[in-house]
């Protein structure tokens, strides 16, 4: 069974493991996790994983010589909660940090909240709502 204790990791591909950095550690706050450069013609992978210090969750961010790069839709979010903290310079921060601030396509996220795509085009909602 899984339950709240469970770790998740949410893996994706990147063109571009520098920007990804900048935009969630510099821009979002979040922690390096771990970090590998592996990439060969051979195979293998350059990874970043990044998240909340001491957080359930983490972003893992691939490159690899597959030639596989993002492909998000309008709807590949990744929410974040802030229970009613006001976004406005985490939001600024970001966007000087390579996000792009886009609307959402689903209407419901405008409403107390952003949303920013990352330099890959994947979107982070950041709502001022609580879960």
């Amino acid at each position: 069974m899984i339950d709240a204790h469970h770790v998740i990791r949410i893996a994706r591909p990147s063109r571009d493991l520098a920007a990804a950095e900048r935009f969630y550690a510099q821009g979002l706050g979040l922690s390096v996790l771990f970090r590998k450069a592996e990439r060969t013609e051979l195979g293998g992978y350059d990874l970043l994983m990044i998240g909340p210090d001491g957080g359930q969750w983490h972003l893992e961010l691939t490159r690899g010589a597959d030639g596989i790069g993002p492909s998000p839709t309008a709807e590949d979010l990744l929410v974040v909660y802030l229970a009613g903290a006001d976004p406005a310079e985490l939001v600024d921060r970001a966007v000087a940090h390579g996000g792009t601030l886009v609307p959402a396509h689903n209407p419901y996220w405008d409403e107390g909240g952003v949303t920013i795509a990352d330099p890959d085009g994947y979107r982070v909602v950041l709502t001022q709502r609580s879960w």
